[in-house]
């Protein structure tokens, strides 16, 4: 498998960087590694995303290189942090990116071992245990013995401290701390990431008064163990643009007694909804899956078109199913 993702790399001069259309710390973080990584060996890269970066991961160094124009002109996409098609339509629903993905060499690194990879495209996929892609991307590098740079570790320790939680989920291994440790020695430094981190998750007065109306809308279900809020699109056009709601609320949610699961649903005028799960217990992916979403066993999501009241029932339904289901 390193051999032959070496060799498609080496062929290739120019190569753009994909991320799904729901990025987050560790596709930007692995994003930006990489390019650093190829950089250094002689390789034009660009980064895509369907989606502007959310502001809520900006802390990263090199974020606003992302960008939504494709690069045509690559000779091989590598896509990092999903395998799933769902994720990635906004790209396929593009007919001169799919026929790019349909006619390039494509290479897919992703994590998520309980996702079924159902991409229709030809393409190398590159799958192994690891708590983020940035860490599966640390061992990639580490078989193929490729330079880390000190900017590249920085950016890969950020991905892997984005996912796992600041190394405290439960598939947080002694291997993540092992890699961790290594990416200081190379440069990186965690208390520079979690400083611009917690720079830029400083709220306005305007954004706290907010947060107190969402937290008065919860609404709580299952004897409490799944809480839900919904967050229409007027308040999305009017706050995402100083602080993601979803972000805002969901941690509060999780932590409060007896909730195991807590989902903020956002209603967009074209009658998307998009859902964020956040679980206690090792359900998240399971319930997004059920509407056709996918992500981790703690942090997940999905985006269905259809009426919020018959989505709330269910998310309802679904959630009892899979909690009675797993025993928790």
């Amino acid at each position: 498998m390193y051999e032959k993702l070496k060799s498609s790399i080496d062929q290739a001069s120019r190569i753009v960087v994909i991320q799904a259309e729901n990025p987050d710390g560790d596709s930007l973080g692995s994003a930006l590694a990489l390019e650093e990584v190829l950089s250094d060996q002689g390789k034009q890269v660009s980064l895509y995303c369907p989606v502007d970066i959310p502001k809520y991961i900006r802390y990263l160094e090199g974020w606003s290189r992302v960008t939504n124009e494709f690069n045509f002109k690559a000779d091989l996409a590598v896509i990092v942090d999903t395998a799933s098609e769902v994720l990635l339509s906004k790209l396929l629903n593009d007919p001169a990116i799919r026929k790019f993905l349909y006619d390039k060499p494509v290479i897919v690194i992703d994590h998520h071992h309980d996702t079924q990879p159902d991409l229709q495209f030809s393409h190398q996929l590159v799958l192994e245990q690891a708590v983020s892609t940035s860490e599966e991307l640390c061992k990639v590098f580490n078989k193929l013995g490729w330079n880390v740079n000190s900017q590249a570790a920085e950016n890969l320790l950020a991905g892997i401290m984005s996912d796992s939680l600041g190394l405290t989920t439960p598939n947080t291994t002694a291997e993540t701390y092992e890699t961790a440790a290594e990416l200081v020695k190379l440069g990186a430094t965690p208390s520079k990431i979690d400083e611009a981190r917690r720079e830029l998750m400083k709220k306005s007065p305007e954004i706290l008064a907010y947060k107190g109306r969402l937290i008065e809308r919860v609404e709580y279900h299952l004897d409490g163990s799944l809480a839900t809020v919904h967050i229409p699109w007027e308040e999305i056009k009017e706050y995402s643009d100083q602080y993601n709601p979803n972000v805002l609320i969901l941690e509060e949610m999780r932590l409060v007694t007896d909730v195991k699961v807590a989902v903020a649903i956002k209603t967009y005028p074209d009658g998307k909804l998009t859902g964020k799960v956040r679980s206690s217990v090792p359900v998240a992916e399971k319930i997004a899956g059920f509407f056709g979403g996918g992500g981790h066993p703690y942090a997940s999501g999905f985006r269905v078109y259809e009426d919020y009241d018959k989505i709330l029932g269910e998310l309802v339904k679904a959630t009892d199913d899979i909690l009675k289901d797993e025993a928790i």
